[in-house]
């Protein structure tokens, strides 16, 4: 499809491909006076952010049908987030503040998921995405696109960007045709300053690279994401010559120089501390992706000695980052003089009334969806155990999986191959409760949009694909004391990159150094041979690549579809009516030690 680049155009500066909007006049620039020297003109400016919101409005959660608690006190939702932007307004001047966030956005609640897909925004008529509702009210300037913008598909983001009264940025997100930004790549906005001329500041929006192997199906052929160092090179210069005094980055990437994704790329994942580091002439990075909170990171650029501040705030509207910015006219130039950042809780606030108000009928109907009866249970099934011990709501997964994949196959060349399938322990705390079953509960155990894939791999490519997903234990010798709460995440590694394997039995010595692990691997009662070949029922995240698994991404692909795993779920208890661990449950793996099983 043509990218539409309409109201990028629109809103396009005449001296280059930005948005520039005039700011209110701001209050009164602070005199410094020295003695026997005139006075010096000085101006506050305060930049708030957020990041990585994943469609939480309102301090719920929808997979509890309860206000969202954790154990820690946070508290989640724009709701709260707007409480604190406005106290920033009265206490700075609206005039002087500025609004951004760093991405990911529509994705990752029930409530984003309804408007995408149950009565998703891009039907004719179709209702205003309640996250571009909120924005719109709370007052964002802008907003970098993060990866996860892409999870529904171009036409939906596309809507979404239509329905929003701020820019999306992505200066690194290229149609793949022109190499031209498919978005705007930056945005000026104009404070004026009295008694002194104004002060210009651009925002230069940042995307991940990881969209080209996480949304693929979606990109591919349509949108090419280019290393974030290499494009702010190319427009930080850019910024400052069309007369930006302050450049702020808001980058949908994390600060530890690290990727999930191996070499796949020749690009960084989380590379906002690298920007800082090697780009002159950047004053502050908002950074996203990592989910992480950092009030306040100082990153010395190696090419001026400046020292560039970064803060990540907590996702899903935790935590709110302001950066303080303290700029000096001298010599007929506005120059930034020291920068300060901070982030504030949002548990310490109430909701804001007006969000509250204009969402509440969007909030309402979710939860009457995801409430919906589909099943009955037979017993109460659970994760808690599911990262340690092969547990049937994890068989659920791959069994509605392999059935799927199988169906889809029927009458083709593959139809006779053995289908074996992948699901990764996503939550410590799902639980399907014996009784009805909830739309709900099935919800919480799949999290993710991911969608289903039909790969061929052979059985050795299947042996080493375990051997990596095992690394996820921690090395425990025969004998030793076995801490559940210590032997998993092996060198950080999040439980969504620890993957069961449907359809083979198999042993995990954690005895054994990683790469060794892997025992008694059988099919059908045999000793698996390499040259076996099988469809492999995994999801599109892993499909392309997602947490660097061996052999998958490279895999021929046999089928794929754009259906949620999620649906695929419930529509498969549906269809039982009864959800009974004999259907699907089957003990396929086990730790051990020498031989010796740990549980």
């Amino acid at each position: 499809m043509a990218l539409n680049r309409r109201k990028f155009l629109e809103k396009s500066a005449v001296t280059g491909a930005g948005v520039a909007l005039a700011g209110a006049v701001g209050a009164p620039a602070a005199q410094a006076a020295e003695s026997g020297r005139k006075p010096v003109k000085r101006y506050a400016l305060t930049v708030m952010g957020t990041t990585d919101l994943h469609g939480h409005v309102f301090n719920w959660d929808y997979f509890k049908d309860a206000e969202y608690k954790d154990s820690a006190g946070n508290a989640q939702g724009l709701a709260r987030i707007s409480t604190l932007v406005e106290q920033v307004r009265a206490e700075k001047g609206r005039c002087n503040t500025l609004l951004l966030d760093a991405g990911d956005t529509i994705q990752g609640t029930p409530l984003t998921y309804y408007y995408a897909k149950v009565d998703p925004i891009t039907a004719k008529g179709g209702p205003v995405h309640p996250m571009a509702a909120a924005m719109n009210a709370i007052g964002y300037d802008a907003v970098a696109l993060g990866n996860h913008e892409f999870n529904y598909g171009i036409e939906t983001l596309r809507k979404f960007e239509e329905q929003c009264d701020f820019p999306l940025l992505g200066a690194n997100a290229l149609d793949a045709k022109t190499l031209r930004p498919a978005f705007p790549p930056y945005f000026i906005k104009t404070f004026r300053v009295k008694g002194a001329p104004p002060v210009r500041v651009a925002v230069l929006g940042l995307t991940n690279p990881g969209i080209a192997i996480w949304d693929k199906a979606y990109v591919q052929g349509k949108l090419t994401f280019p290393g974030l160092e290499e494009q702010a090179a190319k427009w930080v210069p850019r910024l400052r010559s069309m007369g930006a005094d302050v450049v702020v980055v808001s980058a949908h990437s994390g600060s530890s120089g690290t990727s999930s994704y191996g070499d796949q790329l020749p690009y960084v994942e989380n590379s906002a501390a690298l920007v800082a580091q090697q780009v002159p002439g950047i004053d502050a990075i908002l950074v996203g992706h990592a989910h992480v909170e950092i009030p306040e990171l100082k990153v010395v650029n190696a090419k001026t000695g400046k020292t560039v501040v970064l803060s990540e705030p907590l996702a899903y509207a935790e935590r709110l980052s302001l950066f303080d910015i303290e700029l000096v006219f001298e010599r007929g130039r506005w120059s930034v003089e020291s920068v300060s950042s901070k982030v504030l809780n949002s548990n310490s606030v109430a909701d804001d009334p007006k969000i509250t108000k204009l969402l509440k009928d969007d909030h309402d109907v979710v939860v009457k969806y995801v409430n919906q009866v589909v099943g009955t249970a037979t017993q109460t099934l659970t994760t808690v155990e599911a990262r340690y011990k092969d547990a049937p709501i994890i068989d659920l997964i791959t069994k509605v999986q392999e059935d799927v994949v199988r169906a889809a196959l029927a009458g083709t060349e593959y139809a006779s191959l053995p289908v074996i399938a992948q699901a990764s322990p996503f939550s410590r705390t799902s639980e399907i409760p014996a009784g009805d079953v909830t739309i709900r509960d099935l919800s919480s155990l799949y999290v993710y949009d991911n969608t289903l894939v039909a790969k061929l791999l052979t059985g050795a490519q299947v042996k080493a694909y375990l051997e990596y997903s095992a690394e996820y234990f921690v090395q425990t010798a025969a004998g030793a004391v076995v801490d559940v709460e210590k032997l998993t995440n092996a060198g950080n590694r999040p439980d969504y990159n620890y993957d069961y394997v449907s359809g083979l039995s198999y042993d995990i010595d954690i005895a054994q150094a990683a790469g060794s692990r892997i025992r008694n691997l059988t099919w059908n009662g045999a000793a698996l041979d390499d040259a076996q070949k099988f469809v492999f029922a995994v999801n599109n995240y892993r499909a392309n690549g997602g947490g660097a698994f061996p052999h998958v991404a490279s895999a021929p692909e046999l089928w794929s579809e754009s259906t949620e795993i999620r649906t695929r779920i419930a529509e498969w208890v549906t269809a039982k009516g009864v959800l009974d661990p004999k259907d699907f449950a089957s003990v396929d793996w086990r730790l051990t030690r020498e031989g010796t099983p740990v549980f």
